[in-house]
């Protein structure tokens, strides 16, 4: 692992935990949600478009991903999708919904967070010995004091 790759971990990261990437739901508006099921992931993506700068703009209001159940491994790509749990929570509002079917890579946020990362080893055409046995530790995003703003 080296220094400069560590820092680029750290600016995605300082990117994705803070504003403006993540929209502000305005429940007067249409959502669109993005999914996808890859593997043993799944991947979701709450969209909106929202007047921004007068400009109609779609961005995202939340990510969502997690592993698959090994009851759930056994299901088709198409179950899986149908199978996703906000189906049942929104059950009484579907009348005011419309589902389509879209392409994966048109809804690359969802179709990215459903693709688990190769690891790195010999067989992997893009590996780096020198990342094999990292030396430099790298934390997940958690949460330390739940009394702290997250948007300053």
């Amino acid at each position: 692992m080296t220094i400069d790759r560590v820092k680029a971990f750290e600016s995605l990261r300082q990117a994705l935990t803070t504003s403006p990437l993540l929209l502000m739901p305005d429940f007067k508006l249409p959502f669109k949600l993005y999914i996808d099921k890859s593997g043993d992931l799944l991947g979701a993506a709450l969209h909106q478009v929202q007047i921004i700068n007068d400009e109609p703009v779609e961005g995202p209001i939340c990510f969502i991903s997690r592993q698959v159940k090994p009851t759930e491994a056994r299901y088709g790509a198409g179950q899986m999708e149908h199978m996703l749990r906000w189906q049942i929570a929104i059950h009484e509002y579907r009348g005011n919904m419309t589902i389509v079917q879209k392409d994966g890579n048109i809804h690359k946020s969802a179709d990215g967070l459903s693709r688990s990362p190769l690891p790195n080893n010999i067989d992997n055409p893009a590996y780096v010995p020198e990342e094999a046995s990292p030396q430099i530790p790298i934390e997940g995003i958690s949460v330390k004091d739940l009394n702290t703003t997250f948007f300053e």
